[in-house]
């Protein structure tokens, strides 16, 4: 049996070396390095997948984030709801721009935003809402509309960990999560579903006045050389990352799939154990039980795979997997509202039971394209044996 990795860039880069490394010659013979051919034939390329009208790169998903917020002109002191569980960039971006961060509850089976507690939070001051689409699984985002519809707030999707999923709406429609909102952010990340060999990042918008905005605040403000018609950054991505994104994008769908049939082995694997709650699927698109993962439809592309251990000691279990050669992840130990950066009196512990309880409880196993049987055999054994001793 291989080594087994949390995630294999290497195998990966193996099936699409040729391409990769003729296309990275080529822009260093080219010397275009900054927003050169291969940034904009990614970009259109990005736009004719997700069917969304535009693409603007920039250097990586936290700018991503930050750019969306500076774009939609919030100002300081206007509330942001976002989930208590998920990575620290989604709020670290909102206390940047100096607006107040609104941390609020996640649900137990999705781990995604819940609407519930969105609402209780609205207050006059409430300007947005940013769901994370966590772990490759889209929001609720029938509800998440509404509720911003009826406030007019602005929804900013977080699709760091979901590009390529889909949402089907209450109506039927199906779309691509990040293209739902009013602007989404994404990362390219090296260990993301699609990502580069660097930093990376895009947002995307069907609004063409915001994607005007946000086309000069990624380049320092600057429409015209020299002309700065709003507060930019520089926030370009090079165009060595777009052209291995442009080698990885039409294999997206199928980097997705094989992480579908990884987690239905694992699923399958920890079938009837009681002490293990598997991930759950919601939404598909393709309208098949929740209970399904499907390769019909792309309703979940597990950027992670997140277990919940009941009754076990899983920091033990980490432990013991590492001991076994098993790299596995605790995604996230401490909760955005107990970090000593985003600690705040409004909050009260009793308004996080399910983010309180999921950070003793989670554990992320080896997810991605190049997982094999004999290895998720290994690790689902050491699981089970390990919970059931």
């Amino acid at each position: 049996m291989k080594k087994i990795q949390m995630v294999d860039l290497k195998g990966q880069y193996e099936q699409i070396k040729e391409r990769v490394d003729a296309s990275v010659l080529d822009v260093i013979s080219s010397a275009a390095f900054i927003n050169g051919p291969e940034v904009h034939s990614f970009q259109k390329e990005l736009e004719e997948y997700l069917e969304v009208k535009h693409v603007i790169p920039c250097a990586n998903g936290t700018d991503a984030l930050q750019i969306a917020m500076m774009g939609l002109g919030l100002k300081p002191g206007d509330e942001v709801i976002t989930a208590d569980f998920t990575f620290a960039a989604t709020v670290e971006v909102i206390a940047l721009l100096q607006l107040t961060p609104v941390l609020v509850d996640v649900e137990p089976d999705s781990f995604n935003i819940d609407p519930e507690a969105i609402k209780k939070a609205i207050t006059p001051n409430t300007k947005a809402i940013v769901p994370v689409h966590l772990f490759g699984q889209a929001a609720n985002m029938d509800e998440i509309m509404a509720i911003a519809k009826e406030h007019n707030l602005y929804v900013i999707e977080d699709n760091a960990q979901g590009i390529g999923s889909s949402y089907k709406f209450a109506d039927g429609k199906v779309a691509k999560t990040g293209t739902i909102g009013h602007v989404s952010s994404t990362s390219f990340f090296p260990s993301k579903n699609l990502g580069c060999y660097g930093d990376g990042g895009a947002i995307f918008t069907d609004d063409d006045d915001l994607a005007h905005t946000i086309r000069g605040i990624v380049n320092h403000g600057m429409y015209k050389r020299y002309h700065h018609d709003v507060v930019g950054v520089n926030s370009r991505l090079d165009s060595i990352q777009a052209t291995v994104l442009r080698a990885k994008l039409p294999h997206l769908d199928a980097y997705n799939n094989a992480r579908r049939s990884a987690a239905r082995k694992y699923n399958q694997a920890f079938e009837g154990i009681e002490n293990i709650i598997t991930p759950k699927v919601k939404g598909n698109s393709c309208g098949t039980s929740s209970a399904i993962i499907c390769d019909t439809c792309n309703c979940h592309v597990f950027h992670q795979y997140t277990l919940r251990v009941m009754n076990v000691d899983r920091d033990a279990l980490a432990n013991h997997l590492n001991e076994a050669g098993i790299p596995c992840g605790v995604y996230y130990p401490i909760p955005l509202h107990s970090q000593k950066a985003y600690q705040d009196d409004r909050y009260n512990e009793l308004d996080f039971p399910v983010t309180n309880q999921l950070v003793k409880e989670v554990i992320s196993l080896p997810m991605h394209t190049e997982l094999d049987d004999d290895q998720i055999n290994y690790i689902t054994k050491n699981i089970i044996d390990f919970v059931t001793k």
